[in-house]
């Protein structure tokens, strides 16, 4: 009988999003095959990788070599699967160790994992590829804040978020030119650079995606309906705050420049593994990208998991095709 292969399943982080993250994981623990993987949850936070027992006791990784002994049994984990929101997770940090650690993971490289942490950069890297964007304005800590000019530019209401951030802690929608000051102070506490957007006035829709090298997976489409302003942190993930139909009741065609935006995307960005990329879809029928959310939540209640049944898929067979392919691109197997 095949070894099963030796997973660190990574959770937590010292994002805003830690216990998402963590409820995330122990979705993902139960829906991987027993069969095949032998799972350690590792929660890393901070400078620790901790690994809880069955009775409770703690032990921890040794970053050395990425490997685990607990009560003088030695584990050497050969695949990481990451789901951390925020640093260290979404922005490459962890990527850049496991790398060089010569450890396969899930998610986006190092390098992807930069761009699309950050707004900017992201919004850069899918320019002129037939993918609508809002009009922005990004200011760094020593820039002057003039809201007169910021509403001349860009119109009311706008969109107040920090540049880099893996969550929705910081974002504001403004409505008046007085609100403008606040909410910039609100996106710097996240953030060292703070992005100003129009407001695009729409359908908000998210879009899960997974490219392997022999296979494109477009999971049906969810439409996010927010009951508060915005789909912001509490509508994610306070029950009853927002409803998520899949899949969204659209047009065949406003659903194929979705499917290729979000291919566009995905490949503008260099995105591996499971990824989710959110839109607005205006009246007119016209998407406009809003982020790409390279680790998506994983918990019961989130959206790809919706997704994936949807599509008549389990998380688990999901999660095979992501680990064996990303097993092949890093010449594991």
């Amino acid at each position: 009988m095949k070894d099963r292969l030796k997973v660190a399943l990574l959770a937590g982080g010292n994002s805003s999003e830690r216990e998402i993250a963590l409820n995330s994981a122990a979705q993902i623990a139960q829906a991987l095959d027993a069969s095949k993987y032998d799972v350690k949850l590792i929660d890393l936070h901070y400078r620790n990788m901790t690994y809880t027992a069955a009775d409770g006791s703690k032990w921890e990784v040794d970053k050395n070599d990425f490997s685990l002994t607990v009560a003088g049994e030695r584990t050497e984990f050969e695949y990481a699967l990451i789901i951390i929101h925020g640093t260290p997770g979404e922005d490459g940090k962890l990527q850049g160790y496991l790398d060089m650690m010569g450890i396969p993971y899930s998610s986006c490289s190092q390098t992807s994992s930069t761009i699309t942490f950050d707004k900017i950069s992201t919004k850069r890297a899918v320019a002129g590829r037939g993918i609508n964007l809002a009009r922005e304005i990004l200011l760094g800590r020593a820039d002057v804040v003039d809201p007169q000019t910021i509403v001349a530019e860009l119109g009311l209401p706008l969109f107040v978020k920090p540049n880099a951030s893996g969550s929705s802690f910081g974002v504001t929608k403004v409505t008046s030119a007085e609100q403008i000051a606040a909410a910039v102070e609100a996106a710097f506490a996240e953030s060292d650079q703070v992005l100003i957007e129009e407001c695009i006035v729409g359908r908000e829709m998210g879009c899960g995606v997974v490219v392997t090298q022999d296979r494109e997976i477009l999971l049906p489409i969810t439409e996010i309906v927010s009951k508060r302003d915005f789909f912001d942190y509490e509508a994610k993930y306070i029950a009853g705050l927002s409803d998520e139909i899949t899949p969204a009741p659209i047009s065949e065609q406003i659903k194929e420049k979705l499917n290729r935006m979000t291919l566009e995307a995905y490949r503008a960005c260099r995105c591996s593994g499971i990824v989710r990329i959110d839109f607005i879809v205006t009246e007119q029928g016209e998407p406009y990208m809003i982020e790409i959310n390279s680790i998506p939540g994983m918990s019961s209640g989130s959206i790809v998991p919706k997704q994936v049944r949807e599509a008549g898929m389990t998380l688990g067979e999901l999660y095979d095709i992501v680990i064996e392919d990303s097993l092949s691109r890093f010449g594991k197997k």
